[in-house]
Order: structure tokens, then C-alpha cells, then sequence
């Protein structure tokens, strides 16, 4: 199988993570996309809830697309969440299968900082969704791909939450419900 590999906090996940996810099954005829959530991130703050909480909504954000798998790897193993160590735990797990690393252009423009970036250039093909805020410096021997932009962050919906203004349409109904129900993001 060709799996695509698309990691993040999630804090919420959102429409554009999905659109992002469907556009590189698509275009690059994919098999599979594991959302795999971040345990604590190793290039930015990790601005925590419970991570029962982000699995769950990751969960029901991809409720309607078979095509879609959560992999919770990074959270059981604990600590700093580094691409290269969950990569080769994927290829123990899934031998016989083909990695697609998907990052966006802001990501790929820093991928050299990666730990042991070069190692993870072998061992999964780095798929690079070009944002608009983030042109592509250096094409290196990337996936580049363009696709259908959707200008939201999960910051950005934190910060409406917490200001009692409506998220509708930027991420599932079942994640709205849930982040409603469970008081997230209010503090």
C-alpha cells in the first residue's frame, strides 16, 4: 500500500488539515493517510489539553472517509515527537508499504533542522503542499504539490472558541460539538 503520513498537534483538527489529506490521496493516488498526533512537539509550543481530548476529535474529524486512519504511535511512546523515530516504527509495523511524508511549505522550508532529515528523505518521500504565506525556498527532491488552500489554523479557531464566536465550517460538526461539550479552548 502507499500510505500517506500527516502528523500534527490537532489542537483542534480542522477542514484544512482534511482537505489537505484528501488532496495528496488524490493527486498522488494514496491508499491510505494516517493522521498521527503529536505527543510534544519538537519546533513549537505545545499549548496543551488533555490528549484524550485531540485524539478524540481527531477521531471524529475523519469519521466519514475510510481512507483516513488515526495512529496514535508518537502519543504512546511519550516524549519528544520526532518524525524519524515514528518513520521506522511505521516500517517495522507496515514492512511491505510505501511512506509519504505530507508537510507544508512553511515545514519543508525548515526541513533541514529535522533530526537526521537525510535518513527520512530514504525512508519516506517527502510530499510538500505549497502555502501561499510560505513559498517554497529550496525544491530539493520533493513531492511538490499545489492544492486547494484553506486559510485557517487551529490557533486561530482556539482563539474564537475562547472569544464565544462560532467555528461552524471550519471544522467538523462532531469536532464543534465535541469542543463545545467538553468546554474546550475557553480559558
Amino acid at each position: 500500500m502507499k500510505i500517506g503520513i500527516l502528523g500534527g498537534t490537532f489542537n483542534p483538527p480542522h477542514m484544512g488539515h482534511l482537505v489537505l489529506a484528501q488532496e495528496v490521496l488524490d493527486k498522488l493516488k494514496l491508499d491510505k493517510i494516517f493522521f498521527i498526533p503529536t505527543n510534544i512537539p519538537p519546533h513549537k509550543e505545545n499549548e496543551g489539553i488533555e490528549t484524550k481530548h485531540r485524539l478524540a476529535m481527531v477521531s471524529l474529524s475523519m469519521e466519514a472517509n475510510d481512507s483516513f486512519e488515526l495512529i496514535d504511535v508518537e502519543i504512546k511512546r511519550g516524549g519528544i515527537s520526532y518524525t524519524i523515530d515514528t518513520l521506522r516504527q511505521l516500517i517495522q509495523q507496515f514492512p511491505h508499504d510505501e511512506f509519504y511524508l505530507i508537510v507544508g511549505s512553511d515545514l519543508a522550508n525548515d526541513f533541514s533542522s529535522w533530526k537526521e532529515q537525510q535518513e527520512l528523505k530514504k525512508l519516506a518521500k517527502i510530499v510538500v503542499a505549497c502555502r501561499d504565506k510560505y513559498p517554497l525556498k529550496k525544491q530539493d527532491d520533493f513531492i511538490v504539490l499545489d492544492i486547494i488552500q484553506i486559510n485557517i489554523s487551529s490557533s486561530q479557531i482556539r482563539g474564537l472558541v475562547k472569544k464565544g464566536h462560532s467555528i461552524r465550517y471550519l471544522v467538523p460538526e462532531a469536532v464543534a460539538s465535541y469542543i463545545e461539550e467538553h468546554h474546550l479552548y475557553r480559558q
